[in-house]
């Protein structure tokens, strides 16, 4: 196997990678002109090579529906009233969707008759789907968002400039088919302002338990947003997304955390440390 990666990609990614044994190519250049290269040696006749995120990228793409469909099981074949999604191209985002139309069109939901497939199963919607669908970026790689929030029905792309690098994708391919998403389901869409990123991964170590990688830092910010806005309720049934762990971006918050008290193996040394 070769891997594609960015030159800059932190190094818990690289090493976990790496790990597996495969040939590593590392590009100096941005996520979107990785995939560029890669698009390239897919159609060059001298490779013709496979890539998960170029030409089997439909196989990812319908994957990524499982996220819906482990929600509605795991809620007891219901779906939530609210998901945040981080989103860098928007196919996890636009797929979570379809996942949780396609349960409804087959009649897998709690009090749901199964009916037939739109024309368009990207962006069907099935009138027993009212989950709104809000989708979060980090400010500094937002090309969907602000086509939201200037009311464009095309995406103008942008070059990443995030602490988010999982989400620094500046030309989203789904790019579009997210805004029909948000709009279809009555959601919305947020760009995180950088500085509370890792604010947001701390909040979520500190209440739940769970250390998270950037893009659950961006998630967890814009649930807070959200939720001061008052466009989700507190008795609302809600799902945040949360798709990395944090041991893979620990450089992002290495300056964020205290150091360690260093002590000699005796009680005076504790007492002093602790009591000095």
């Amino acid at each position: 196997a070769v891997v594609f990666i960015p030159a800059d990609l932190e190094r818990g990614k690289v090493v976990g990678a790496a790990i597996y044994g495969p040939t590593l190519v590392a590009v100096d250049g941005t996520y979107d002109q990785v995939n560029r290269l890669c698009s390239e040696l897919a159609d060059n006749d001298d490779y013709r090579w496979a890539f998960v995120n170029i030409n089997m990228r439909p196989y990812y793409a319908e994957g990524s529906k499982t996220l819906g469909y482990e929600v509605a099981e795991q809620l007891g074949w219901r779906l939530p009233d609210h998901v945040v999604v981080p989103s860098a191209s928007g196919a996890m985002f636009t797929k979570i969707w379809k996942g949780f139309n396609e349960l409804a069109c087959l009649g897998l939901l709690d009090g749901v008759e199964a009916s037939s497939f739109g024309p368009d199963q990207n962006t069907v919607h099935h009138p027993a789907v009212t989950t709104q669908m809000h989708m979060a970026q980090a400010e500094g790689c937002s090309p969907i968002v602000s086509a939201w929030d200037n009311d464009e029905a095309r995406i103008t792309p942008v070059r990443p400039d995030s602490l988010a690098k999982s989400l620094a994708i500046g030309n989203p391919a789904d790019g579009i088919y997210s805004l029909r998403v948000i709009n279809n389901s009555g959601g919305s869409a947020y760009a995180v302002p950088e500085d509370q990123i890792v604010s947001g991964i701390r909040l979520l170590a500190e209440t739940e338990g769970i250390f998270t990688e950037t893009a659950g830092g961006v998630t967890v910010s814009a649930l807070a947003h959200l939720a001061e806005k008052g466009a989700i309720g507190p008795d609302e049934l809600t799902v945040v997304y949360i798709t990395g762990n944090g041991l893979k971006t620990q450089e992002a918050v290495e300056d964020e955390v205290v150091n360690p008290l260093t002590i000699k193996p005796t009680i005076s040394s504790f007492e002093a440390a602790f009591n000095g």
